[in-house]
């Protein structure tokens, strides 16, 4: 079930490229039914909080009519950062899977784990590593183009 939902992660993330911004998609389940979808649009918003787990907290949030997500899973193609570990702990969700590592903001485990941190009044069980590779390779690709772009513009000038 992790993967086949982290697939689905997986093709927000590439809509998300698809619109020019950094390819990261989740999506919250409740007793396996997917209830809410969304992937990065902090370019397309100009929205700090625009990033793919706090869009689909809030459309999870609107779906069930709660703030607290407390029998909910995030799927996330990408280590959560710490704002959004900070939401996810707030809304009570019961378990995070991402598929990429974070070495640079990760905090389920890589550089913090907000999410299990036993001075909270909340910890979240984490899956990571689901669709490791794919989900990383979307990242490196992206910005692998955008390196390119920009040398091209460079060049140009």
């Amino acid at each position: 079930m992790d993967e086949h939902m982290m697939k689905i992660a997986i093709q927000e993330a590439k809509q998300a490229a698809e619109q020019g911004e950094v390819p990261i998609g989740a999506l919250i389940a409740y007793d396996n039914e997917v209830i809410a979808t969304a992937h990065n649009l902090r370019e397309t918003t100009q929205s700090t909080l625009a990033h793919a787990e706090l869009l689909a907290i809030q459309q999870a949030n609107e779906k069930i009519g709660s703030w607290r997500l407390e029998d909910c899973t995030l799927y996330v193609t990408l280590e959560p950062c710490p704002m959004c570990a900070g939401a996810i702990v707030q809304s009570r969700i019961k378990r995070v899977v991402y598929g990429a590592y974070d070495p640079k903001a990760g905090c389920a485990g890589t550089l913090f784990n907000l999410l299990d941190d036993a001075r909270f009044n909340h910890q979240v069980d984490v899956t990571a590593g689901v669709l490791e590779e794919e989900c990383a390779n979307l990242l490196k690709d992206f910005f692998k183009r955008l390196r390119e772009r920009k040398k091209l513009h460079q060049k140009e000038d």
